[in-house]
């Protein structure tokens, strides 16, 4: 009886094992937003590091956060390490690519509690009103994400915060956008 209840356990973990292993190599996530801002206003708040603290949805997770900031102040070349709570862990974002006002790029490597490296793609394109913003992600699965995406849907998980995210910077960017407009001399 209990070769066989041990024999069922290994045919069941091979099983999940198997599966695993056919998960997708690779992810991509992605959302897009209106945001009633032109790009010159939405790009900056991209393409600075500094900014981030005002819309990212990660900011908030962790108030005691130790952030850093390195490289260039802005575009291709600006660096910001974070380490924080187990919310936020421990990780690194670089620009790697900046096209004003159209595209940032950016090599985003976790370092705590596990270990990923990343590419993140914002492109900000004008359209009646403002500017389309789409927010992209893409990495690779090692085995280990592979059998944690057997439970876990990484486009429904990330994809809620890049939801809040561009939300957040939809608000950001057409407040900024209302002030200019305000500040600006009439004609």
């Amino acid at each position: 009886m209990l070769k066989k209840i041990a024999l069922g356990v290994l045919v069941v973990v091979l099983a999940l094992l198997v599966a695993a292993a056919t998960r997708p190599a690779h992810f991509h996530v992605e959302r897009s937003a209106h945001v009633a801002a032109p790009p010159e206003v939405v790009f900056p708040l991209i393409n600075d590091f500094h900014q981030w603290s005002r819309w990212s949805p990660w900011e908030k997770l962790d108030p005691a956060m130790k952030r850093e900031y390195s490289g260039a102040a802005q575009g291709q070349g600006a660096v910001y390490d974070w380490s924080g709570n187990d919310d936020v862990g421990v990780g690194r974002m670089s620009i790697t690519d900046s096209q004003l006002p159209s595209r940032v790029a950016i090599t985003l490597e976790f370092m705590e509690p596990w270990q990923a490296t990343n590419q993140a793609v914002f492109g900000v394109v004008p359209e009646a009103g403002g500017s389309k913003v789409t927010w992209g992600m893409d990495g690779d699965n090692n085995f280990m994400l592979k059998a944690v995406s057997m439970f876990m849907n990484m486009d429904e998980m990330v994809g809620k915060d890049f939801e809040s995210g561009l939300t957040n910077l939809q608000r950001v960017a057409e407040a900024e956008s209302a002030q200019g407009a305000a500040a600006a001399p009439p004609q």
